[in-house]
């Protein structure tokens, strides 16, 4: 009881927006100079038959989609703001009810059909800027592929390189040990004639 005047106040203008069959966007607002953490959602179908509460913390969020709805269905809806003491009363009861799934726009909104262009304009941009990124992803992979193929040529010329250094001073080193070895064997057989012969 102590702790119940901390709480925030109800959201207010809760609104119930982008109605499609099986989905729909709430929002709302909160009065202003009160601290609110989260919010809770409390969704039920009018008939009773689902129930659903979604309750989200640590967010400044004043809107949330609600997903799997079913079509053609009315829905009670009402919001709570999430406090550091506690969570709000309920806002309101705001009804709605989702389209059907032949039904893209509702019927009573004369404007629609601009909205309905935009949007394919927007699906039109996403294609354009997705083919970009494809391209241009082509094109990093290509160059990568260059780069690598080129230090690959690099390498393999530094190893036959390093190949030959390495056969050349193996000869030369080889050449001057036959010899000194043979000096030095004529050396030791020398002494050994000179002996036998005095």
């Amino acid at each position: 009881c102590l702790a119940h005047p901390d709480r925030p106040p109800s959201p207010v203008n809760v609104t119930v927006t982008q109605l499609k069959a099986n989905s729909a966007t709430v929002s709302w607002d909160v009065p202003e100079g009160d601290v609110v953490i989260g919010y809770a959602i409390l969704q039920q179908r009018q008939d009773g038959q689902m129930q659903r509460f979604i309750r989200e913390v640590n967010t400044t969020n004043r809107a949330c989609v609600l997903w799997d709805l079913a079509e053609d269905a009315d829905y009670i809806i009402q919001v709570q703001s999430i406090g550091l003491y506690g969570e709000s009363q309920a806002s309101k009861r705001v009804h709605f009810r989702t389209l059907k799934e032949t039904d893209r726009l509702p019927s009573n909104s004369s404007n629609q059909g601009d909205i309905t262009m935009e949007g394919l304009d927007k699906d039109r941009q996403l294609q354009t800027g997705e083919i970009i990124i494809i391209v241009a992803v082509l094109l990093m992979w290509a160059a990568v592929i260059a780069l690598f193929c080129r230090q690959y040529d690099i390498i393999k010329d530094n190893d036959s390189n390093n190949n030959k250094e390495k056969t050349k001073p193996s000869s030369e080193h080889s050449t001057p040990e036959r010899p000194s070895g043979g000096l030095l064997r004529s050396k030791k057989k020398s002494p050994s004639v000179n002996i036998i012969e005095v």
